[in-house]
């Protein structure tokens, strides 16, 4: 995200002498500086000011982070699951934190998606592979990262960098965990480029801007959160490896610190974690039906990501509010179903916490009926995620686990399977 910031404690000049306070007369201990870089030094970085030497560690030891093998989606078929059946022991969500909990529910060479509900806090984290964005569909947490720390809840993405040391803290509810949607990606997640300027500024006819976007608070350091600044700590790292290729040769590494790592005095740049909510995204609408490229949000290396927020929609006198039937030729489509009236999908069985998979070389659209129903239509009032991927999806442990097996079958009425519905169905 090319938007300047500089939070804490940093020099005049960057890569010169920054110190500790020291007595009267006294030079002070310097701090170590640390380049967190995009593309080598050819893109967004910013300058980290560390107590301590960041390179440091006094073990490693492996970091056995479950089944993340894949099995391809064939024979094709459109795909409902159901990732919420994943976690219904509430005892189970009790000990499961947002990191290790996940469950893998789709990926590819290019972006992994996957799903928890959380009641514990996490190990210290860093992604070695590519930048997060997580999606929260309900609840809520503190997130406190080397930058500063977020407290996020329903509705919010975070995105966070490729490397960025960090741990989530979901805040306890009785009425809701934390569910959590990470999309994973093998490369960076930025803001659409048709949205920015060239020079990193988002543009008038973006659907969010700067103002939108919530900064981290900090700096923060390890006395700031009850926490001890010489603690010996553990550090949870994803990275790339000799694992099997069913995995995509993902692998994990726990790497210990003689030191705690918030110890961040001060930082400046253009890389950094930041916040956004669904609820500040605007819709673009039109008098016919918008295509998804009007609500995407994101995008990263070979997927993008889209939300389909409440929303007046088309106006003109004949139109089809609901989409029209589409092959996608070049992507598979992910939609996560969130929040709105989906109970009269009867035939499909979609509902609120379900997910989508419609593949490439497969025509999907509205139930039928639907469009007929749809006509007169003002205003749908819906939220969902959608990730669109321009390589093939397999489906992970967890996506095997909640396919409902019959969803295919949904647009062809009682035969061999569930019925259809003339229900609106406005989602893509």
């Amino acid at each position: 995200m090319a938007h300047y910031q500089s939070m804490g404690s940093i020099p005049p000049k960057r890569h010169t002498q920054h110190r500790r306070p020291a007595g009267r007369g006294k030079l002070g201990e310097l701090y170590y500086e640390e380049l967190m870089g995009e593309e080598g030094f050819s893109s967004d970085s910013s300058l980290l000011y560390h107590r301590n030497i960041p390179s440091t560690i006094v073990d490693a030891r492996v970091w056995e982070m479950g089944d993340l093998s894949t099995t391809p989606n064939h024979p094709l078929k459109p795909l409902h699951l159901q990732p919420h059946t994943l976690f219904d022991d509430a005892k189970t969500v009790k000990k499961t934190d947002v990191v290790t909990g996940r469950r893998l529910l789709l990926g590819n060479g290019d972006v992994r998606i996957s799903y928890a509900v959380a009641g514990a806090t996490s190990p210290w984290y860093r992604n070695g592979i590519g930048d997060e964005c997580v999606y929260i569909e309900r609840g809520a947490a503190r997130v406190e990262t080397v930058f500063g720390a977020f407290d996020v809840a329903q509705g919010d993405y975070i995105i966070i960098p490729r490397a960025t040391t960090h741990r989530w803290i979901p805040r306890a509810s009785r009425k809701e965990p934390l569910r959590a949607y990470a999309i994973e990606g093998n490369s960076h997640i930025a803001p659409p480029k048709r949205y920015l300027s060239k020079y990193g500024q988002l543009l008038e006819h973006s659907p969010y801007c700067e103002r939108d976007l919530r900064m981290p608070q900090g700096p923060l350091l390890a006395e700031d959160v009850g926490d001890k600044a010489d603690a010996e700590t553990e550090v949870y790292i994803k990275h790339r490896g000799s694992g099997p290729a069913s995995s995509g040769g993902i692998v994990g590494t726990v790497h210990t610190l003689p030191f705690h790592p918030l110890d961040v005095v001060g930082w400046d740049g253009c890389l950094y974690p930041y916040v956004f909510n669904v609820r500040d995204y605007e819709p673009i609408t039109g008098r016919v039906h918008q295509p998804p490229p009007a609500h995407q949000v994101w995008e990263g290396w070979n997927f993008v990501v889209c939300n389909f927020v409440p929303r007046k929609v088309d106006y003109h006198p004949l139109s089809i509010p609901v989409p029209y039937y589409h092959s996608n030729v070049d992507s598979d489509e992910v939609m996560f179903y969130v929040e709105g009236d989906y109970e009269a999908r009867k035939g499909s069985g979609i509902g609120q916490g379900s997910m989508s998979l419609h593949p490439g070389g497969h025509p999907h659209g509205p139930q039928p009926g639907a469009s007929e129903a749809s006509i007169g239509a003002e205003y749908f009032d819906e939220l969902a995620v959608m990730v669109d991927t321009f390589r093939p999806l397999d489906l992970g442990e967890g996506g095997l686990a909640c396919d409902d097996g019959k969803y295919h079958l949904s647009w062809s009425g009682n035969r061999g399977g569930s019925a259809g519905s003339g229900a609106v169905h406005s989602i893509d």
